[in-house]
């Protein structure tokens, strides 16, 4: 059994470059087909104060971010919750922002190593910061920061703040911050996802390295709000989900350097109604593999391609803000091909999904809570 989340095995390797396929939209909402039968949701904890980001430990225990500032470390067994202590000053739940991702090492038998993301504030300004501690028990140590969003901005939107780590390497993404035209601009982080070391240093093949007007930082650029990020279990490419305005959700594969066309190329429109942009394609931009009008709100991501849910083979599972669902997109080749909704009947916004080490598709949701969805055999 082969089970993929966000945080990938040391076997698959980023490819040098990536395909671009052609984009095609979701279907009417209301045709969509549902999963119906397939599942059926289990509350384990509930109680949680706004949960963001969450990942599991060897051994099954569960880190569970909150925007509040607080990190939880939930038992596997008998889901009870405990705080941990030692993170760092953390802006509680400054608009979008707060305690956000949170991602365990590959190898954290042996480093220990515990990465997080979250807003930070500077007097009334705030931005995206991502740091690393040494998890014992319930306690962190050895706090230290490997990487602060330039530059500050008095907006409390659109953080972004995916993380992924792959063979030594570690992608953020940071969002707009509400500023839409620096996502072109390379100046700043805004709008961006970056690719560093795991200890905050950065690779000298950074596509911007030895730019004079560029933050060597950069992997990619022209998003708007990136909440979602995990990687291929097949090609090993890295796959983000781009919360759009009204309308233009996005899923795309990232290509060093590439554009994605936040806000010139856009789906999506003003609130409200209004164009954004030049229009849906522009030359020079990368067009994504696929996006959603309406709008569903696109939070975690996770890959699937194990045998616990026998109809899933391979999918792409997207959480769901707005239209309180699961997108369970199926793999075709390297793209994507028939979306079903999961847990739609539930009317619970879901914020990140991940597959645990018993195969088990679990799901922040409802904003106060972590369900698991048992299959009905």
């Amino acid at each position: 059994m082969l089970i993929l989340s966000r945080t990938p095995t040391a076997f698959l390797a980023i490819l040098s470059s990536v395909f671009v396929f052609a984009c095609s939209g979701a279907a009417n909402d209301n045709t969509l087909p549902p999963d119906k039968g397939d599942v059926t949701m289990v509350t384990l904890v509930e109680n949680l104060d706004d949960p963001w980001g969450m990942d599991f430990l060897p051994g099954g225990d569960l880190l569970v971010t909150q925007k509040t500032g607080r990190l939880n470390r939930i038992d596997g067994r008998s889901w009870t919750s405990a705080p941990v202590s030692g993170l760092p000053a953390i802006a509680q739940k400054a608009g979008q922002g707060g305690l956000l991702d949170i991602l365990v090492h590959p190898d954290f038998a042996t480093t220990r190593w515990v990465y997080f993301s979250y807003a930070i504030a500077d007097g009334d300004t705030y931005t995206t910061r991502v740091s690393r501690g040494r998890l014992e028990g319930d306690s962190l140590s050895d706090v230290e920061t490997l990487f602060t969003a330039e530059p500050f901005f008095k907006t409390r939107r659109h953080f972004g703040s995916r993380l992924l780590l792959d063979n030594g390497y570690l992608y953020i993404t940071v969002g707009d911050r509400a500023n839409r035209d620096l996502a072109q601009s390379l100046t700043t982080h805004n709008g961006k996802v970056m690719r560093l070391f795991e200890d905050g240093s950065i690779p000298a093949d950074n596509p911007f390295v030895g730019d004079e007007t560029a933050r060597p930082e950069i992997w990619t650029y022209g998003h708007r709000n990136p909440q979602g990020m995990a990687q291929h279990p097949v090609n090993g490419s890295i796959w983000i989900a781009e919360h759009g305005p009204q309308g233009g959700d996005e899923i795309n594969v990232l290509s060093p350097g590439s554009n994605y066309g936040w806000p010139l190329a856009t789906y999506g429109e003003e609130y409200g109604g209004g164009k954004i942009g030049q229009g849906t394609e522009l030359e020079g931009t990368v067009q994504p593999i696929t996006y959603w009008v309406p709008s569903i709100g696109t939070g975690g991501i996770a890959f699937y391609s194990g045998d616990e849910y026998s109809r899933w083979q391979p999918s792409l599972l997207v959480a769901g803000l707005k239209l309180t669902r699961i997108s369970r997109l199926e793999l075709a080749g390297d793209g994507v091909g028939k979306e079903y909704r999961i847990l739609d009947e539930s009317k619970l916004r879901i914020r990140d999904v991940q597959f645990g080490p018993d195969g088990r598709l679990y799901a922040l949701a409802g904003g106060d809570r972590l369900v698991r969805l048992d299959p009905v055999r």
